[in-house]
C-alpha cells in the first residue's frame, strides 16, 4: 500500500517520539522485542535498509526530500501505509542532530537475528565448499569503529560478522550512518549469552561449527599476516579486540592462534578499523562483482 503523506507543524506530535524525544537505549531495549526499532538515516542508508528488507514504520523528512525520495517510497509494499512525515526546513533544522541526517529518516522495525549455531551453519552453506571468513568483535564500545568494521567487510568480502555480549549495537544510529548502510548487507548476529561467560561460550560455538578462531593480537607467538598458511584455512573466524586495550587475555588463551599486522617505524599497531580492513583484504577471497544481501539469515 502507497505510503501515506503528512505535514506536520511542530515536532511535539507523539507520532514522532522515535526521532525526537526516545534514546537509544529505549527504541532498542524498552519497545524490545514486538516493538524495537533503529533509525536509518539519509536517502542511502535508507535505501540499503529497504532493500535488504527491513520493515518501515514511518519517515521523517524535510519538504524537499518528499519528491527526491518518491521513487523510493513508491516501491514499499506493506499492508498498511506508513506514514511519512513532512514539516519544513526550519522545523527541521530545529531537531536536535537533523544538520547531519542528509534530509530523511526512517524508523525500521529490528530484524529478529538468528542464533549464532544457525548463523554459522548458514554461512558455511553458502560459501558452497570455498573459504568461509568472519569476524567476532569483542568489546568495541565506539560506534563510529564499528561501522567502519561493517563497511570494510561489506566491500572486502567478509561472510559474517559476531558481536560479542559487551559490544555495542551495530543498529546504533551513528554505526549505521558511519558504515553507509552496509549494516543491512553483511549478516550479523550476537555471540556469547552474557558477559560472564565470555569468550568460553562463544568459543564453543564457533568451534564447533568447525572454524579456527585467529586473535588478531601482538603475542610471542602470533604469526604475520602473511603468512601464506593463514589464507589456506577453510574457516576463519578472526577476532578484534576493543579500543586500546584489545582483546582480553582469556580470549586470546581460548583461540587458536594469534595474529599479527607486520608493521614498519616503531609502530605497534591501528585503531581496529583499520586494522580489520587490512586483515579483510589479506584473509578474504576478493570479490569481484558487488555484495548481495542474503535474507535467509534473517528471517
Amino acid at each position: 500500500m502507497s505510503p501515506e503523506v503528512i505535514r506536520i507543524e511542530t515536532l511535539e506530535d507523539p507520532r514522532l517520539d522515535a526521532y525526537t524525544r526516545l534514546t537509544e537505549r529505549e527504541l532498542r531495549c524498552v519497545l524490545e522485542p514486538e516493538k524495537g526499532i533503529f533509525i536509518a538515516e539519509s536517502a542511502k542508508v535508507i535505501e540499503r535498509a529497504l532493500e535488504a528488507g527491513m520493515q518501515p514504520v514511518s519517515f521523517l523528512m524535510a519538504e524537499r526530500w518528499l519528491e527526491m525520495l518518491s521513487p523510493l517510497l513508491a516501491r514499499i509494499d506493506t499492508p498498511e501505509p506508513v506514514p511519512v512525515f513532512v514539516a519544513s526546513m526550519e522545523l527541521m533544522e530545529s531537531l536536535t542532530g537533523f544538520s547531519v541526517t542528509r534530509g530523511a529518516l526512517c524508523a525500521c522495525r529490528r530484524p529478529r537475528l538468528p542464533e549464532p549455531a544457525r548463523f554459522l551453519r548458514d554461512i558455511v552453506e553458502h560459501a558452497d565448499g570455498g573459504p568461509a571468513r568472519v569476524c567476532v568483535l569483542e568489546g568495541i564500545v565506539d560506534h563510529t569503529n564499528v561501522g567502519a568494521i561493517f563497511r570494510s567487510a561489506a566491500a572486502l568480502n567478509v561472510d559474517g560478522i559476531l558481536v560479542s555480549p559487551t559490544c555495542c549495537d551495530p543498529l546504533y544510529r551513528r554505526a549505521v550512518r558511519v558504515s553507509m548502510g552496509t549494516v543491512f548487507q553483511v549478516p550479523w548476529c550476537r555471540i556469547g549469552s552474557e558477559a560472564r561467560l565470555w569468550p568460553h561460550d562463544g568459543l564453543d560455538v564457533l568451534h564447533d561449527a568447525g572454524f579456527t578462531c585467529a586473535a588478531m593480537a601482538l603475542t610471542d607467538d602470533s604469526v604475520s599476516l602473511d603468512e601464506p598458511e593463514l589464507g589456506n584455512i577453510e574457516r576463519l573466524a578472526l577476532f578484534m579486540g576493543t579500543e586500546g586495550a584489545g582483546l582480553t587475555h582469556k580470549t586470546i588463551k581460548g583461540c587458536d592462534l594469534a595474529v599479527r599486522i607486520p608493521m614498519a617505524h616503531g609502530v605497534d599497531s591501528l585503531n581496529v578499523a583499520a586494522a580489520s580492513a587490512v586483515a579483510f583484504w589479506q584473509l578474504c577471497p576478493h570479490a569481484s562483482n558487488s555484495y548481495r544481501y542474503r535474507p535467509g539469515l534473517y528471517s
